[in-house]
């Protein structure tokens, strides 16, 4: 399977391309470069009272916000280089960990968003429902389970690959955590419907794939 087959079609899901004027407003800078960027580019964190640098993804946590580029190198070296004290002009402490803290919480939050899309009717499972959803024109993002079948798995690609709207592909949890988050067993195939849930989804899976691949490397040796 080559990298243009698996690769999303569509906005990049490095959020480049042309923005709104409200989405402009909504830029903040990233205390590593310097660089300003769109928020959804960005890790939000405040300082605790105890002067530790805390990760506030949804951005909701009182206090002034310090703002780092979404990758795990970013992380990392605002983190080294006691660059949060610098930007909050405050004492500052930062755990050596602090990019695997803000992996783990975007990943558990990128899976908590499926149960929450699945509670609002914009999920659909199996292969049928899939590959009609993805006939119809209507999917946004393919989510299938890392560890399913590779027949399966090239099947619904192809559907995929002849929709009218191509969808962008994840391949992140598997089958068993597809699974415990959208209340069933197992589950293989899955279809982000497009629409305003797809697109708030899209900005966490933007962020994440900063810290970690969101389709297994093994795929892109498939035939």
């Amino acid at each position: 399977m080559t990298e243009a087959e698996l690769s999303h079609q569509g906005p990049a899901l490095d959020g480049s391309g042309p923005r709104t004027l409200a989405q402009a407003s909504r830029e903040r800078r990233d205390i590593v470069t310097g660089e300003v960027m769109a928020e959804d580019a960005l890790i939000r964190f405040v300082i605790s009272p105890d002067g530790m640098a805390v990760p506030d993804l949804a951005r909701k946590l009182p206090g002034r916000g310090v703002w780092v580029a979404a990758d795990r190198v970013s992380v990392e070296t605002a983190a080294r280089k006691g660059l949060f004290s610098r930007a909050a002009k405050t004492r500052a402490t930062a755990p050596p960990d602090l990019a695997d803290q803000v992996d783990g919480l975007l990943r558990r939050r990128v899976l908590d968003g499926l149960g929450l899309a699945k509670r609002a009717a914009q999920l659909v499972s199996g292969f049928e429902k899939v590959s009609s959803a993805l006939n119809g024109g209507k999917v946004a993002w393919l989510i299938e389970a890392s560890d399913g079948a590779f027949d399966g798995r090239r099947k619904i690609l192809n559907v995929a690959r002849k929709s009218p709207k191509p969808a962008k592909v994840f391949g992140l949890f598997s089958a068993e955590e597809l699974g415990l988050a959208l209340g069933r067993e197992n589950v293989i195939h899955t279809a982000f419907l497009a629409g305003r849930g797809a697109d708030r989804w899209t900005s966490d899976v933007q962020r994440l794939s900063g810290f970690r691949p969101i389709l297994p490397e093994a795929w892109r040796e498939e035939p």
